[in-house]
């Protein structure tokens, strides 16, 4: 437990400087705005009803960088809804990170999707069980993303990495310019028990709620002095550390749901190369 706590810390020690985005200027609201509501430049909400839900993307794209946004999810029943916050590159073989947020039935957990898409290319999901009750207060989702290392965390707790595996014949996110979103929208065919609980519209409005995007990254190019000299792309952050990869044990042996790496019926003919050579 000291080296999740000290693998936290070095985190918040290692990036004093990061910049908020502040709602009003830095993000632009997607086709329903009367979905979106901005509170003041640190507060947002996303609703949703049995006509639309709500979206919004980032003005600013980027390449690598820090990425933090504090989210409280919908409570009450929540079943069928989906409430993300991801990354994502507008091109025809997209790249994409994701933090989805699958809602519950009254009384069930809720269930955090992760995926990567690389060139195009998904099925890369894992998902979690949470440790704390995310409806009641603001969490902190955190990418981390670099040349050589994704890292997914909650709370300042690591909870997956994906390595840069091109040696061994595996895309790696390294050459699309990526946009922050953010969207409440309806998934009921598959978000909650694989579809068999669908959405309570008499429990609509829906509304997630979005605090204090933070992030951090260079607007120019990836071999600019700016990047060079970023602290999350420096030794600590360019390999799995042992507390982050202790950190990623103790979430997996206590609230993993499930992982593309052990899924026989999607991958019957053997893994991805990666899931031999994942860092922990």
């Amino acid at each position: 437990m000291l080296g999740l706590v000290f693998g936290m810390l070095v985190i918040m020690l290692a990036s004093p400087k990061l910049a908020m985005a502040g709602f009003y200027g830095d993000f632009q609201v997607e086709p329903v705005p009367d979905h979106v509501i901005i509170q003041s430049d640190s507060l947002l909400q996303l609703t949703m009803d049995k006509n639309s839900g709500g979206s919004v993307v980032s003005k600013s794209n980027y390449l690598f960088g820090y990425f933090n946004m504090k989210m409280k999810l919908i409570s009450g029943n929540s079943a069928g809804t989906v409430t993300t916050f991801y990354i994502f590159s507008d091109e025809a073989n997209h790249d994409e990170i994701d933090f989805e947020f699958l809602g519950n039935y009254s009384g069930d957990p809720y269930l955090l999707h992760t995926n990567i898409f690389a060139s195009g290319v998904g099925n890369r999901e894992q998902q979690f069980f949470l440790w704390f009750d995310p409806t009641a207060d603001f969490h902190d989702y955190t990418i981390i993303w670099n040349p050589q290392q994704i890292l997914f965390l909650v709370d300042g707790r690591a909870v997956r990495s994906f390595p840069n595996n091109e040696a061994i014949g595996v895309p790696y996110l390294k050459s699309q310019w990526m946009n922050v979103h953010l969207s409440l929208w309806n998934g009921e065919t598959w978000a909650t028990l694989g579809g068999l609980r669908r959405i309570d519209w008499n429990s609509a409005p829906f509304v997630a709620s979005y605090s204090t995007f933070v992030g951090d990254s260079c607007f120019d190019s990836a071999d600019s002095p700016c990047m060079a000299s970023k602290w999350w792309n420096q030794a600590a952050y360019q390999s799995l550390s042992t507390s982050d990869a202790s950190s990623i044990q103790w979430v997996r042996e206590n609230y993993l749901k499930y992982d593309y790496c052990y899924d026989t019926k999607l991958y019957p003919n053997g893994f991805p190369r990666e899931c031999s050579n994942r860092g922990f």
